[in-house]
């Protein structure tokens, strides 16, 4: 049983975008499942989930490694201790950060790969990202504000 359901939440996180676990057990009922939070939550521990951004300002749960959840995690440090600011017009995004920091910003942000950046360039304390759309700029814009 337990081996099938894991394999049903498998399934489940590649086909929807689940960003909480009793939307996991709404979509394991409708399976068949009956089963309560304390078992979904043993189950994200055994199949070593992550929640990764969505690209819509939300989270998903995703299969990861405990090293993108590292990185995860780093990035959101670095990103909350150098970036004092945060705009964008159109489809440009401007990150403002401490003096010499915009650098190793950058290439952190780069690293994790966000759905809509189609590039950055870093100076000394200033970012600018060019997103996909102007729509998809204000989704990044508000997606990385709730990291700092």
């Amino acid at each position: 049983m337990k081996s099938k359901r894991q394999a049903a939440l498998l399934e489940i996180i590649q086909n929807y975008d689940i960003d909480t676990q009793e939307e996991l057990i709404e979509k394991l009922r409708l399976k068949g499942f009956n089963v309560t939070q304390a078992t979904v939550s043993r189950d994200i521990k055994e199949l070593k989930f992550i929640k990764a951004p969505a690209g819509n300002g939300l989270y998903k749960y995703t299969v990861g490694t405990k090293s993108e959840l590292e990185e995860q995690s780093g990035f959101n440090t670095l990103f909350r201790t150098a970036v004092v600011d945060i705009d964008f017009s159109q489809n440009m995004i401007v990150l403002k950060t401490t003096s010499g920091m915009a650098q190793g910003v950058c290439v952190a942000l780069d690293s994790i790969e966000l759905d809509g950046i189609l590039g950055t360039i870093a100076g000394d304390d200033t970012i600018f990202v060019v997103a996909s759309s102007s729509s998809r700029a204000a989704s990044l814009t508000s997606e990385l504000k709730k990291i700092i």
